[in-house]
């Protein structure tokens, strides 16, 4: 399957903010949006366009997408999923993404980042009701238990992340236990639970044109 194997920094600088894509570094002077806040290439320093319209609303699709690490097609069918349920479309697309595996993962604070929750998946380190997933895209249900597989505990990167997050709150549709790696889903997420700094509406305006 294609995905982006370039550096995630880029994508943050190309946005102009902080999409948390390298975990730790976000938090660190080293990270390059703090030391070089324009957008990456020859001329970046002096290209300074004002986006309107059409232009901002393709900038918060990517955005989004570059945030939850999907690529066009996999969100396009998101957003008609979406849009084919009773509801608040933008909400409804955000709820699916939130759902992610990869990224409940990374919310319960078993990886650093979501495309280290992503490795984690696909290497087979994750548990779903006791059975093995490794499926990122995989999408949890209220009532679901995820947890790291035992041979996995010892693993750096969990052992890292689970020190890092240690201090930080869970998300409230979510349930952790940090001791023993494992959580549970309370509920599906709302989107006054979703801090994802995303204006959804934006996009349904670009999809429906």
């Amino acid at each position: 399957m294609a995905r982006y194997k370039g550096p995630v920094c880029r994508l943050c600088r190309r946005e102009g903010m902080k999409l948390f894509l390298k975990g730790a570094k976000c938090f660190t002077d080293k990270c390059p949006v703090e030391k070089r806040n324009f957008a990456p290439g020859q001329h970046g320093k002096d290209r300074r366009a004002k986006v309107v319209g059409y232009g901002l609303q393709l900038r918060e699709k990517q955005k989004t997408k570059r945030i939850y690490f999907t690529l066009e097609n996999q969100f396009r069918n998101y957003f008609e999923k979406a849009a084919r349920k009773p509801g608040v479309t933008g909400e409804l697309l955000l709820q699916q993404l939130e759902r992610r595996l990869d990224n409940v993962i990374y919310r319960l604070g078993f990886a650093t980042s979501r495309r280290q929750a992503r490795q984690l998946v696909r290497h087979g380190h994750i548990d779903v009701n006791s059975r093995r997933v490794n499926i990122p895209s995989f999408q949890v249900s209220t009532g679901d238990e995820i947890q790291v597989r035992e041979k996995a505990r010892k693993l750096t990167v969990v052992e890292g992340a689970s020190e890092f997050s240690s201090h930080q709150p869970v998300v409230p549709w979510l349930e952790v236990d940090r001791d023993n790696l494992k959580g549970r889903v309370l509920s599906l997420p709302k989107r006054e639970d979703i801090a994802t700094p995303v204006n959804e509406q934006l996009i349904v305006e670009l999809y429906s044109k």
